[in-house]
């Protein structure tokens, strides 16, 4: 078994690999990005560094992938807080041009190597939801995110996820009032989600608790 989480900058995604580990039982892979040196220089100036960020990401995704997924799975199931495919997302919004036709011919080589995974968890949020989590967490190369940025990549996720990837099935959950880390019950919701989703058993339709009904729809398979 092999889960990948996905959603925009903020979701949740790291956070919610961890605490699915021990309900699976599973390895956790996790996106190392503090390492890329153009980072913090991309969020001051996407345009002059989006290239040099974007080609570091891709080859570190891609030598991760490569010897940890398969690693990984033969340990047991495996959660990861990404995919290698998310990269060409953001390369579509940051790369233009010559820049984007000579990523695009290293990805589509790299990608034939990399392993799918059994269902992609997409955690959805709005973008104000999103900029307060980007706020309370307070990474400090994130601190002048621009909003416009994090609500184009909000719009492309969704396109995304229904389009190159509708070949492995995708999760969706809305997170906007869901709090995973500090509510158990929220928590074992998406698991029993994910359960669902790969048929291993019944779930409950609703979140166990008063007044939630209205939240019935938070999880569905497009």
């Amino acid at each position: 078994m092999y889960i990948a989480i996905e959603g925009v900058i903020g979701v949740g995604k790291t956070t919610l690999a961890r605490l699915l580990q021990p309900i699976f039982s599973s390895e956790v892979l996790l996106e190392v990005f503090e390492e890329n040196p153009f980072l913090k220089l991309f969020y001051g100036d996407r345009e002059r560094y989006a290239f040099q960020t974007q080609i570091f990401f891709l080859l570190s995704r891609y030598s991760q992938q490569k010897h940890g997924v398969p690693e990984a799975l033969e340990k047991g199931p495996l959660i990861s807080d990404y995919t290698f495919a998310k990269d060409a997302l953001f390369a579509s919004i940051n790369l233009h041009g010559g820049e984007m036709e000579m990523y695009q011919r290293v990805h589509e080589a790299l990608a034939e190597r990399i392993p799918d995974p059994d269902l992609i968890v997409y955690l959805r949020a709005t973008t104000d939801v999103l900029m307060q989590r980007i706020a309370l967490r307070d990474r400090p190369y994130e601190r002048q995110m621009d909003r416009a940025y994090i609500h184009e990549l909000n719009e492309a996720y969704d396109e995304f996820l229904s389009g190159p990837l509708r070949a492995v099935p995708v999760l969706t959950v809305d997170t906007n009032r869901l709090n995973f880390v500090t509510q158990p019950e929220h928590l074992e919701f998406i698991a029993d989600r994910i359960r669902a989703a790969l048929g291993m058993v019944p779930y409950q339709p609703t979140l166990p608790l008063s007044g939630m009904n209205d939240l019935t729809d938070l999880a569905r398979r497009p």
